[in-house]
């Protein structure tokens, strides 16, 4: 029924039911006359009369009127491109007349909604004075209007995130801390766009201490999200030398620039461990002996204590704290000596290294590790 005007609707519906404009006159209580006007599109049915119309065929009112308050993607994005080019050529507000009607007919189209927001918050420079303000206000109506009906969990995130942007716009960065942080005034969440916004709110603020922690907190996960992909990147093509070797010489040099050993000694193992798996796969057993000798040297010497969460260091130096509370929330690690069983077993002892077995530098590996896993020290 797309593109179709209520008086095809009636004919169409009329037609497939097999009743003649008499019967549905009879039914709704009018001449069939009023039916045949209805038809032709001279005139509209009183509003009181739809619901029994609609009734009549099976159908909702909005499939009578042939209105859908969802937007598919696509015709969300044709209007915002015909309403950001209105911008450019016509009437401001006018413009901004025509973005308000749209909104409140797909009031519950959510990601139109928020669509709007951003023509808004994007617009609202062309305004002068306290205009500009209105309409950033505007922009937080709709995003509290999502935030209170909408129920899927990325659109909630997002109208958060805009509503956050116009108060830092109209300097109200306190209310930031109200959508986005907790008691503390830190994100709720990392990792998903929120450390910037309020990052900016405490530099309004003047809490520059606070906005530092939030951005090596925000980079720590970026970066660590990062390097946790390199590692499955590397895994994905272990049978694929080409592929697999500038990924892993990519992630060894974000390790040493990043300190990846002292922030997360876990991950750091991780890389070398599977790079020599890479290189022996690849017949380069002297690369593989060359990196199984940095995994050992990690094992030993920067395992322990074991931190599932990592640690900071002397540039990211303001994450400790968050550090501490991410670790106590994690589930509890493996006792210490069944990592150490499985830093010699999973990975020097896998059959992958059979070969290098009477290989003497393979072999002090080895007894490396298990006069660790014994309780020797070293320095």
């Amino acid at each position: 029924m797309k593109n179709m005007s209520l008086a095809n609707i009636l004919i169409t519906k009329r037609r497939e039911k097999g009743v003649t404009q008499d019967e549905l006159a009879t039914h709704v209580g009018v001449s069939k006359g009023s039916v045949s006007k209805w038809e032709n599109g001279n005139t509209f049915p009183d509003i009181m009369l739809l619901p029994i119309i609609a009734e009549y065929f099976g159908i909702t009112i909005d499939q009578l009127m042939n209105h859908s308050p969802q937007l598919s993607q696509s015709e969300i994005k044709k209007i915002y491109t015909c309403l950001a080019d209105d911008f450019a050529n016509k009437p401001f507000e006018d413009v901004i007349k025509e973005c308000d009607t749209l909104a409140k007919k797909h009031y519950t189209c959510f990601p139109f909604v928020l669509y709007i927001v951003v023509l808004y918050i994007n617009h609202a420079t062309m305004a002068e004075g306290e205009r500009k303000t209105q309409i950033i206000q505007m922009a937080i109506d709709l995003c509290e209007h999502t935030l209170q009906n909408c129920r899927e969990s990325n659109i909630l995130l997002e109208a958060a995130q805009w509503q956050a942007m116009c108060y830092t716009a109209i300097g109200q960065p306190e209310k930031v801390f109200e959508l986005l942080c907790d008691e503390n005034q830190m994100p709720l969440q990392y990792g998903v766009g929120n450390g910037k916004l309020v990052s900016q709110a405490h530099q309004m603020l003047r809490n520059f201490d606070k906005a530092n922690a939030v951005e090596q907190i925000e980079l720590y996960k970026n970066f660590m999200a990062t390097f946790d992909g390199l590692i499955s990147y590397i895994h994905l093509n272990l049978g694929n030398y080409e592929i697999a070797r500038p990924a892993f010489e990519r992630a060894e040099n974000l390790a040493e620039t990043f300190n990846v050993r002292r922030l997360n000694s876990n991950k750091s193992a991780s890389l070398y461990a599977l790079g020599a798996h890479m290189y022996q796969a690849a017949g380069e057993s002297e690369k593989a002996l060359k990196t199984l000798g940095k995994y050992v040297d990690i094992c030993i010497h920067g395992f322990f204590p074991f931190m599932p969460r990592g640690r900071g260091d002397s540039f990211f130096d303001r994450i400790d704290k968050w550090l501490n509370e991410e670790n106590e929330a994690s589930p509890l690690p493996r006792n210490e000596a069944v990592v150490k069983e499985s830093m010699l077993n999973d990975v020097l002892l896998d059959p992958a290294f059979d070969n290098l077995h009477e290989n003497p530098e393979f072999t002090n590996l080895v007894q490396k590790m298990r006069n660790f896993i014994g309780g020797q020290t070293y320095d």
